[in-house]
């Protein structure tokens, strides 16, 4: 087909996977990829992403979200294919149809979230992550040793990220896992909650219901609280436009202070 963005390039990198392609159903774009669609080969149907073949992180992630998959089925739909050429890097998915969660107070999903997070918590740190270790929260706090840990994480925890069908639910977009503390996972869950509307006291006791959050240090918890509140602030400060940062930086700040840790030296 000539539907597949820029050059030729992407159809012939795909090819030996999907044969010729019949039709492509764009889906909504995410932030790390060129193009994100449901496809129709000779050979059958996936969900593919695909991004330009440059060096830097968009590539990398992409190559690890296709490293990391194996090991986090099935909480995660299987990658099919992997494919590259000099101009484009693929993976291929295969589908699974579900709707995104809704984590509004009062959503019936909120326990189907909660279980998907147990489930990822229960899988073991595969010996190629032992190099991924977890430190985007490090510059925003002076004690970054309390988000060390070994525990795989899942780090886009967001409504479309989670997939919610009729007999189970998947953790979409794996495409940065990190090793560090196991309650990291949970603690980002409550800045979703109360980013959806939740009270911070609410959303700390659905987040009780995973089982890495009930071993948190207080202390490490609330310097997470602070350097999420920094690390958005300085995010939306930069990108003014973008309201998705915003409210997750004023989300941060009401956790913050719920736990009393606002403006303190961590």
């Amino acid at each position: 087909m000539s539907d597949l963005p820029g050059p030729d390039g992407l159809a012939t990198a795909l090819h030996p996977y999907t044969g010729e392609i019949v039709s492509i159903t764009p889906t909504e774009r995410g932030f790390s990829s060129d193009l994100t669609a449901i496809m129709t080969g000779e050979r059958g149907e996936w969900f593919v992403k695909a991004i330009r073949n440059r060096p830097g992180g968009r590539r990398a992630s992409l190559v690890r979200e296709g490293r990391i998959n194996p090991h986090v089925r099935p909480v995660s739909p299987p990658v099919r294919w992997h494919a590259e050429n000099d101009d484009w890097v693929a993976l291929g998915f295969e589908i699974v149809y579900g709707r995104h969660a809704d984590l509004a107070p009062g959503s019936a999903d909120l326990p189907v979230v909660i279980d998907v997070l147990n489930r990822i918590a229960e899988l073991p740190l595969p010996t190629l992550a032992a190099d991924w270790p977890e430190t985007r929260w490090d510059r925003f706090t002076d004690r970054p040793q309390l988000l060390r840990g070994n525990a795989l994480l899942y780090t886009d925890i967001h409504p479309s990220n989670v997939l919610i069908g009729e007999r189970t639910a998947w953790a979409v977009d794996w495409s940065w896992p990190t090793r560090g503390a196991a309650w990291i996972a949970p603690a980002l869950l409550v800045l979703q909650l109360v980013a959806a509307g939740h009270t911070s006291a609410e959303a700390e006791i659905l987040a009780s219901g995973c089982t890495a959050w009930r071993d948190a240090a207080p202390d490490a918890v609330d310097a997470f609280a602070v350097a999420s509140t920094r690390m958005y602030e300085t995010f939306a400060e930069r990108n003014p436009d973008v309201s998705w940062l915003e409210a997750m930086a004023t989300a941060a700040r009401a956790w913050a202070e719920h736990r009393g840790a606002d403006g303190r030296a961590m």
